[in-house]
């Protein structure tokens, strides 16, 4: 099994879960490539950052959500027509935690895989 992340970042976002604020949010779009088959899923997860050097990622304010799932390998012209569509998908995925994820504020530069 193969496991690449199309895409990830961090952003700022407001979100209280399990009791702890969170002022930061991972989003990912990953390729599981396995037996011929391909899925794609997109995933956020809220963490503290309680300061700028603080990227220490907690995995129970989580949410994942599956996009894609057949047979054959990776697409790049597949990926590229994901990523210009997914944003609402990872703003329903922070709604359904409690949070929002602000666009305008990215902690870190994207990551491409």
């Amino acid at each position: 099994m193969k496991v690449i992340d199309v895409y990830a970042q961090y952003f700022a976002g407001e979100c209280v879960y399990n009791e702890v604020e969170r002022r930061g949010a991972s989003v990912k779009l990953t390729a599981t490539s396995d037996s011929g088959e391909i899925t794609y899923v997109v995933s956020v997860s809220f963490f503290p950052h309680s300061d700028p050097e603080d990227f220490g990622i907690s995995y129970d304010a989580y949410a994942e959500k599956e996009l894609y799932r057949g047979k054959g390998r990776r697409s790049k012209k597949r990926e590229a027509a994901m990523l210009e569509t997914v944003r609402p998908e990872f703003d329903s995925l922070a709604s359904e935690l409690g949070g929002t994820i602000d666009w305008e504020q990215p902690l870190i530069e994207a990551r491409r895989g």
